[in-house]
């Protein structure tokens, strides 16, 4: 790594299926690569991470559910706090937005907020809970909600929730420290909507789909916090061998390219975007580099695509090309029970 800037990368694992916990690594900026540095298993199953405000965040997907801070160096992390409960079971996803954290609680399909003290770390003392309600078609998948994702939209007023049980993202406003719900978009039954992400005009919404391998286009009003799905397209180019489950989608910033990662298949596909965002055309699959490909993230510098193999138990990366969007494999570092990626400055 001589020669080129290291930033950072961190890993989230599940602890209970072997995995190391978070795990710091080094970014090489000239081909992508990653050198492990430094792990903490201070947290059970860190599933989920988002950096903020100089802070590393994280989920615990446990039954109780709870969520954590880290403070991070140049090799290594350590909890800044002890970790607060969320009320919330198995959650999955979270979001910081000003001085609150909103965790996305898959097992009992609900969304919490959690304020941010003045040191950054969650108070274990207070939270606010919102409970999704519905249902879907899925007799094993879609008895109840189940909230999977939660993010802030780029404009910062609104709040997203993507659930698979109910076929459904919310959009939420938050007023003194609770989220009030504001709209609801019903996606297509038995879709089962997983995560997903925003265009850079801000026009248009992604939302990749769990139980059909498919990404519904929404139109996104930004001033009105309204989400209106105008298509679906399928994220294979046919018919699923075995199983298939979506699991992350991304976009390029600069709206040229999407790529989404499809569990089972254990793919990543490539889609062109026009100039408006509004029509992916899928261009290529290409294998994720190890079985169970749960996350997908891209390097802020658009070059770099990482794929968290839960299974396989690695992150392998790929160079992107600039020309077809298509990722090309550079290597592979093991991670057992890999389960996300986030990018930090350079160390």
């Amino acid at each position: 790594m001589s020669g080129s800037q290291a930033g950072r990368a961190y890993i989230g694992s599940f602890t209970a299926a072997g995995g190391p916990g978070v795990v710091t690594a080094a970014v090489d900026s000239a081909d992508g690569a990653l050198t492990l540095l430094d792990a903490t298993d201070a947290l059970p199953d860190p599933s989920y991470l988002a950096l903020a405000g100089g802070l590393l965040y994280a989920v615990s997907e446990t039954a109780q559910g709870a969520v954590a801070a880290f403070r991070t160096d140049a090799v290594s992390t350590a909890l800044a706090a002890p970790a607060a409960p969320v009320d919330g079971a198995g959650p999955t996803h979270l979001t910081v937005w000003g001085d609150h954290v909103l965790t996305a609680n898959y097992g009992s399909g609900s969304v919490s907020t959690v304020p941010l003290r003045a040191d950054g770390t969650p108070d274990p003392a207070l939270r606010d809970v919102l409970h999704h309600t519905g249902s879907g078609p899925h007799p094993q998948r879609q008895q109840g909600p189940h909230a999977h994702q939660v993010l802030v939209d780029p404009s910062g007023r609104w709040a997203v929730s993507v659930d698979l049980g109910t076929d459904s993202v919310r959009v939420c406003a938050l007023v003194d420290g609770h989220l009030t719900p504001h709209h609801e978009t019903a996606l297509r039954p038995g879709s089962g909507p997983r995560h997903l992400a925003f265009h850079p005009s801000r026009a248009y919404v992604y939302v990749l789909n769990e139980l059909s391998p498919t990404l519904t286009v929404c139109r996104w009003d930004t001033a009105d916090g309204i989400l209106k799905p105008l298509t679906e397209v399928p994220v294979l180019p046919g018919a699923p061998r075995g199983d298939a489950y979506p699991s992350e989608v991304v976009v390029a910033p600069d709206g040229r390219f999407l790529w989404t990662a499809t569990r089972g298949e254990d793919v990543i596909s490539v889609f062109a975007l026009d100039s408006s965002g509004e029509e992916p055309v899928l261009r290529a699959t290409v294998p994720s580099g190890g079985h169970w490909p749960r996350d997908l993230a891209l390097h802020p510098s658009g070059r770099f695509l990482y794929a968290a193999n839960e299974r396989s138990g690695d992150i392998t990366w790929f160079t992107v090309d600039p020309e077809t969007g298509e990722p090309a494999r550079g290597g592979s570092v093991r991670v057992p029970a890999a389960s996300c990626v986030v990018f930090g400055p350079t160390g």
